[in-house]
């Protein structure tokens, strides 16, 4: 088979065998060179196709979805955590609130208040208008803050009632210390504190304390708690107790028959301390009551809420 090609300008004509070896040659490099481009071309396409496949896309898809469901579980486990310190907290809150109640209940009686206006065995009373719709559902990071304010609160409720346990606790210990009352329930004062003549010289003398006259064996009870520094005989005084109040206070009883306290003893206010006599300076029974003020004896009128 021949391809006859005719120019156009010189009209010449040129003749092609297809049978030629070398026309052969082109013609098989020409269609192995097609065949490769288009076979590539293909592998192309496949390749892209392949990654569309459902198959490989339903495979991502699951790994996405188990992805999602640890963070979920993270989520969970973080928020199960908050709920148990929440829980914790709310326990502590709990045992602060009975500390507190129990105090509470304690101060009331040592300060002497109605139960009806602290009652500490019951929630307070609360109340208010409807809100309707206006309020919003608490989350949980504002829950935690109000959980941090009321344990403040509670922090600073309890140590304001422990000061003022502190100074109810102090009020008491000064009653107690403080001498206040007759040293003894029956008989009568006998001899002021102050200038008078001396029973046994006649000559005015100072006296540094009271007399009560009464019979003999009556109780003699301290005024005042306190500790006992001295309890027996003493020049002048005969049998003698004298007890230390603190705050530079203390008291003696003097001319008794018998000493029931030693010294180093702890006395109450009210306790027997010895029976009336009239042993040492002394005309008869009688007790010879002294207070002193940073050793200096003082009026003990004063003490004992009785007037001349």
């Amino acid at each position: 088979m021949n391809v006859i090609f005719i120019g156009r300008k010189s009209g010449r004509m040129k003749q092609i065998d297809l049978r030629h070896p070398l026309v052969v040659s082109v013609a098989a490099v020409l269609v192995l060179g097609i065949l490769g481009s288009a076979f590539s071309i293909g592998v192309g396409l496949g390749a892209r196709h392949g990654r569309a496949n459902p198959i490989d896309q339903l495979g991502n898809w699951s790994a996405e979805l188990l992805r999602q469901q640890a963070q979920i579980e993270d989520v969970r486990r973080v928020l199960q955590e908050k709920v148990n310190a929440l829980a914790m907290r709310v326990g502590q809150m709990n045992a602060s609130v009975i500390r507190l109640d129990a105090l509470g209940k304690r101060l009331t009686r040592m300060a002497s208040i109605d139960n009806g206006e602290f009652d500490f065995g019951n929630p307070p009373a609360q109340g208010g208008s409807e809100s309707g719709a206006d309020g919003q559902p608490a989350q949980i990071p504002n829950l935690t803050t109000m959980v941090d304010d009321l344990q403040t609160q509670l922090s600073s409720r309890e140590q304001q009632l422990g000061v003022l346990e502190n100074l109810i606790l102090t009020r008491e210990l000064n009653k107690q210390v403080y001498p206040e009352g007759r040293p003894v329930q029956e008989g009568f004062i006998s001899s002021y504190f102050g200038e008078r003549a001396d029973p046994f010289t006649g000559y005015m003398a100072m006296h540094k304390g009271l007399d009560f006259a009464g019979p003999e064996g009556t109780k003699v009870t301290a005024v005042a708690a306190g500790l006992v520094t001295w309890a027996g005989e003493r020049s002048g005084y005969g049998q003698m107790v004298e007890i230390n109040h603190g705050n530079g206070l203390s008291t003696r009883y003097a001319h008794n028959e018998t000493v029931l306290v030693k010294q180093g003893d702890m006395v109450r206010k009210g306790q027997e301390l010895a029976l009336m006599g009239s042993t040492g300076r002394s005309t008869g029974p009688h007790l010879h009551f002294e207070v002193l003020k940073n050793g200096t004896q003082v009026d003990p009128l004063r003490f004992i809420g009785e007037y001349r």
